[in-house]
């Protein structure tokens, strides 16, 4: 067998490879694509059983298609778990490919789990509808900036026929008119297209019984479940929901040591769309179902929400002033610092601030360090007050 270490660049490729039954070792660097083709396409014809080590990255699968049409085996392995293996402070292309065969030899290379072609098929059709509709967004909201700078203010029912009628009818100045007529045309031409794909979507979930299940969840719509099942895939590699989540990039960072712990922000590691669907149906949930935004409050008034970061790194607290501080009547001024220590268990918290954070509209205040108080209580909303 032929076991190869294939450092991977977009352009090239650097490859060390090691012959098991010989001892026979050496290195190339093939150009891509011709010479990787023809390299690989001799391997073939000598009927060599080929196996090959990559880090897992982007632009790479015309070669991971040309090795499986070929029948060689590929590994993919975890980039992150990869790096931490290497030891000398020198890195070139010809050590990366040097520790992947070392890594594939000692069989310690970290092979991660690689979605087949169809999987990958269905998920750019997840892709390409989201950036759709994003770009479709993007496109309304200028709209709605032409609109509101004319008077006009009509939200969602701008999109009906009588409120379109009623932004068609301003009279503009030409290239004010220009870029509102362009903007309608690209809105009619992207949502029959974002329609087609829902259906397209709509019906790939029919197919699919863990998708139907999946569905069944509340907030969870088929555009959420079929992300999910295709990114999680075989769900037998995990033992617990926690690795799930920790999978999906939602569990904290974590920088601890000895009696000191510190949680930061999410990791935001893993598949960015299924990360935003899920957060996307978590507020749906909390917003459309009595039962869990029942449960969300009180989740948030017994164990403080998810604190953001400031301007000087993470800092753990309860309750989020920027969650408090628009529903009454504050502004955000510079940074944003938080709660400490006591807002965890404490009814009523004190915060000292090294600076003006947050200054209230009330003219009484002045621009001085103030004390801000927050208030966790037993209110529908789940918020008491905040006063300085």
């Amino acid at each position: 067998m032929l076991i190869i270490g294939c450092d991977y660049h977009p352009s090239f490729q650097q490859i060390a490879f090691v012959d098991t039954e010989t001892g026979e070792l050496g290195e190339r660097r093939l150009v891509h694509r011709e010479e990787a083709e023809q390299f690989y396409g001799k391997l073939r014809e000598q009927s060599v059983k080929v196996r090959v080590g990559m880090e897992a990255s982007g632009h790479a699968r015309w070669f991971e298609r040309l090795l499986r049409e070929l029948q060689f085996e590929l590994w993919i392995g975890n980039a992150a778990e990869i790096r931490t293996k290497r030891v000398r402070k020198q890195k070139t292309d010809r050590q990366d490919a040097q520790l992947l065969l070392r890594l594939m030899m000692e069989d310690r290379f970290p092979r991660i789990w690689v979605p087949d072609a169809e999987n990958r098929d269905v998920r750019q059709l997840l892709w390409h509808r989201h950036r759709l509709v994003q770009m479709r967004t993007r496109v309304m909201n200028q709209l709605h900036v032409v609109a509101l700078n004319e008077g006009l203010r009509r939200k969602k029912t701008l999109w009906r026929p009588a409120g379109r009628k009623e932004l068609e009818s301003f009279a503009l100045a030409p290239w004010a008119s220009r870029r509102r007529q362009d903007l309608l045309d690209v809105l009619d031409q992207l949502t029959p297209k974002i329609q087609h794909l829902t259906r397209a979507l709509e019906e790939e979930v029919e197919k699919r019984p863990v998708a139907r299940c999946l569905g069944t969840h509340p907030g969870v719509g088929p555009l959420t479940a079929l992300a999910f099942e295709l990114v999680i895939g075989t769900p037998e590699r995990f033992p617990c929901g926690k690795q799930i989540a920790s999978y999906v990039g939602l569990v904290p960072s974590e920088e601890s040591s000895g009696d000191r712990r510190r949680l930061g922000h999410i990791s935001k590691q893993g598949n960015v769309l299924l990360r935003f669907l899920l957060v996307e149906a978590a507020q749906v949930t909390v917003r459309s179902q009595p039962e869990w935004r029942s449960k969300f409050f009180h989740l948030a008034m017994r164990r403080g929400r998810k604190i953001c970061e400031s301007g000087d790194g993470p800092q753990a607290g309860g309750a989020s002033v920027l969650d408090v501080a628009p529903r009454l009547g504050l502004r955000p001024v510079r940074k944003v610092r938080f709660a400490r220590e006591r807002a965890r268990t404490s009814r009523w918290c004190a915060v000292n601030h090294r600076c003006n954070d947050w200054a209230s509209r009330s003219p009484n205040q002045g621009s001085s360090n103030n004390v801000i108080m927050i208030a966790v209580g037993d209110r529908r909303d789940g918020w008491v007050g905040l006063s300085s």
